[in-house]
């Protein structure tokens, strides 16, 4: 948000948290932990996590709680009641303690839900519509920001690296994975998905002086040299 305009005070206000005691209130500071202090808001206190939803009237949800079931039928219709294409990412792992399922978010919603979870789900079909789930994990990320390091021998990851690192990402998903509502590559694509972040960090440490290697003059194919690739051999020895 912060890169598209808004002041970081603008960009906090429109972000908040739910814990076990309820909404992150100003009014809660002296118990709060660090990392929930600038997302404490002037709010009246608000328990349960549905009457923050009718509070606050939010685009998306996130779970990050390890507390299985939390975004229930209620929570997830209230979702799609408020927005035509409700934001549900049940982020925690593993599936067992999934907020809510892939199923439950696209049935609930009716097929409108933008869904990714931490966990793997198969696909779900609903009113004859095909819903491929994506997966939020850092497995996308970090090994593309590491190559981008190594080939332009980063000094310091920024912070604006890893929010390009995250807009390449999202520029690898094609209409056809758009279509069924899919918000992730699949990560067979992984490493070209790799080499597009690697790409993009590398670009931003060179446009920032933070890199201590010569900028190649081809960039794509010093990044392909740099990678990894495991030899068929590997684990013959008993590994």
């Amino acid at each position: 948000m912060v890169a598209e305009g808004l002041s970081v005070e603008d960009a906090r206000k429109r972000c908040f948290l739910v814990d076990s005691k309820g909404l992150v209130i100003k009014s809660r500071l002296s118990e709060l932990q660090h990392h929930k202090l600038n997302y404490a808001h002037e709010h009246e206190p608000v328990k349960s996590l549905l009457d923050v939803l009718k509070s606050i009237k939010p685009t998306g949800i996130i779970g990050v709680s390890a507390q299985p079931k939390v975004f229930d039928k209620a929570i997830v219709e209230y979702m799609a009641e408020i927005n035509a294409r409700p934001i549900i990412f049940p982020l925690s792992n593993p599936t067992h303690l999934a907020e809510c399922t892939a199923e439950e978010a696209y049935t609930w919603t009716k097929g409108k839900a933008l869904f990714a979870s931490g966990s793997p789900f198969d696909p779900v079909v609903v009113d004859g519509k095909k819903h491929v789930p994506g997966q939020g994990n850092n497995a996308y990320i970090f090994p593309g920001i590491g190559l981008g390091v190594v080939v332009a021998g980063v000094k310091h990851v920024t912070d604006d690296m890893m929010r390009i690192a995250a807009r390449a990402l999202a520029d690898a998903v094609t209409p056809a994975e758009v279509q069924v509502n899919s918000l992730y590559p699949p990560l067979s694509k992984i490493r070209e998905v790799s080499s597009s972040i690697a790409k993009a960090v590398a670009e931003e440490a060179y446009a920032q002086n933070l890199a201590t290697k010569p900028k190649p003059g081809d960039l794509d194919a010093a990044i392909r040299a740099a990678m990894y690739f495991p030899s068929a051999n590997v684990g013959a020895a008993g590994f």
